[in-house]
């Protein structure tokens, strides 16, 4: 059974609702985020199961794959990635436009996982900021979801002007992207 999702905080009456321009564009964000799958291993398996007929993340507004950053407003990281993918994986992250959000999924994506070597990065969030961490190895298609879906909350709440506020420059800044 569908539900459909709850309207913004506003003001309803007979033939019309008002709400502020905040909540109406992060609701509409919310349930259009179309993710780029940046998978190198076992977790991108997990995710083709998460795309799949018996989870299908479409129901949550990201049927859409897009295998472009510039069409794409979430990256998903999932699995092992080296130092020397680093680079490529922070060249894809700002190609994407604003606002864009950031998935790592699995231990691998998130702190380096069981290859604690010279060769794999300890974690995506040396080279790029993450929004949500989604534990597991690999990670089951509900967690996927969930991490999809704690997306879609911080989307909602976000303010349209996040994104100039002085602390997400210094963050991006702390990363030495412009």
């Amino acid at each position: 059974m569908s539900t459909i999702s709850p309207p913004p905080p506003g003001v309803e009456g007979q033939g019309f609702f008002a709400t502020s321009l905040d909540s109406a564009i992060g609701l509409a964000r919310a349930n259009s985020i179309w993710p780029l799958p940046f998978a190198t291993s076992c977790c991108g398996i997990e995710f083709m199961a998460t795309m799949g007929a018996h989870y299908d993340l479409g129901r949550f507004g990201s049927e859409r794959l897009s295998f472009s950053p510039r069409q794409a407003d979430l990256l998903m990281v999932m699995g092992t990635i080296s130092k020397k993918m680093g680079p490529i994986l922070r060249h894809v992250y700002e190609q994407m436009a604003e606002p864009r959000w950031v998935i790592a999924v699995g231990a691998c994506a998130s702190s380096g996982g069981i290859f604690d070597t010279y060769s794999v990065l300890q974690g995506i969030d040396k080279v790029i900021p993450v929004d949500v961490y989604v534990p597991g190895c690999p990670p089951r298609p509900e967690q996927i979801i969930e991490g999809v879906m704690k997306i879609q909350e911080l989307v909602k709440t976000e303010s349209l002007r996040r994104r100039d506020l002085p602390e997400y420059q210094e963050l991006l800044k702390s990363y030495g992207i412009k």
